[in-house]
Parts: C-alpha cells; sequence; structure tokens
C-alpha cells in the first residue's frame, strides 16, 4: 500500500472541502467512531444473539445496470479508513512507515480502535498525539488483515470512494 499517495489524495479531498471549523477534530473524532461501529456491524461477529454472524461481503447493487457485486464490510473499512488519514493529516503525522498490530480477536481490535480513537482526541502534547496516531492506524491496518483485506484491495476500494466522495461534493451531497 502506497500511504504516501493515500494520504495526498486525502490531502486534495480534505482542500476541496475546506472545514476550518474549530470543531473540526471532534467531528473528525466522531465521524471515525461512527464508521468504526459501521464496519462492525458488517462484520457481525459479536452479534451473538443472531444466527447470521457471517460478514457482509456479497450484496448485489439493486440501482446499477449492470448488476454490481459490493462488498459492505470492504466498503465500511474504507469510509474509516478516509478518517484516519484525515487524522494524520489534521496532526501532521503523515510521513512514517506503518507497522501492523494485530489483537487475539476481531471483538478486541474494534474495541482498542474505540480507545486508540478517544486516547488521540485526549492527548494533550504533540509527541503524545504521534504515538496515539502510529497506535491507531497499526491498530486499524491489523483490523483490516483480520478481516481478510489485502492492501491491493483496500487500495482500490479507497480510490473507488474517494472519487464517489468527490462526485459528492459536485451535487452539493
Amino acid at each position: 500500500m502506497n500511504l504516501i499517495k493515500l494520504f495526498e489524495t486525502q490531502r486534495k479531498f480534505r482542500e476541496r472541502v475546506n472545514y476550518q471549523g474549530s470543531d473540526r477534530l471532534e467531528k473528525l473524532i466522531l465521524a471515525l467512531m461512527v464508521e468504526l461501529g459501521e464496519c462492525a456491524n458488517e462484520w457481525r461477529g459479536f452479534k451473538f444473539w443472531s444466527k447470521n454472524q457471517e460478514p457482509r461481503t456479497k450484496v448485489q447493487d439493486p440501482h446499477a445496470y449492470p448488476i454490481v457485486h459490493k462488498n459492505p464490510l470492504l466498503e465500511e473499512y474504507v469510509d474509516g479508513l478516509h478518517f484516519i488519514l484525515e487524522l494524520g493529516l489534521e496532526y501532521e503525522l503523515n510521513d512514517f512507515k506503518y507497522a501492523v498490530f494485530i489483537c487475539d480477536s476481531v471483538e478486541k481490535q474494534f474495541i482498542y480502535l474505540y480507545r486508540a480513537t478517544t486516547d488521540l482526541f485526549a492527548q494533550d502534547r504533540l509527541d503524545r498525539s504521534l504515538h496515539n496516531y502510529r497506535n491507531l492506524i497499526q491498530l486499524y491496518f491489523g483490523l483490516g488483515e483480520m478481516l481478510g483485506f489485502t492492501w491491493d484491495e483496500v487500495e482500490q476500494a479507497y480510490y473507488a470512494k474517494n472519487a464517489v466522495n468527490h462526485q459528492r461534493q459536485e451535487e452539493g451531497y
């Protein structure tokens, strides 16, 4: 995965949106938390009360012609990646090599991601924000691996969704 290119692509979208509100960080943190929840919902593995705990990885888009098969789990993961990158840009922490951190269960991975997101918000010094952001991105990349995504899949899905996001901006989304 070419992180430099991903950050640059996200930077262009960020400049297009150009939101400068004083609540920007709070909105980014909350947006990431929402996307984590949506991703967990598509993963379904935590739903012990349901007979269907299989991840939603294949659905047909009834509005597309010809019929297009979508991967809702990958789409939600990539939505979260947009905010992971956006937070890196927010803290100007986008020029390092990444590693992957994997917990012993997907449930724990999601829980630690929520905690890392909260830790990033609660940080009060730049050196801690670098540590917290690295922890967040490493956990997020670990989640992608645990969900079975290849980096090529993630990158392709990211660029496809980025194009949709630009189109939405043109349409006044």
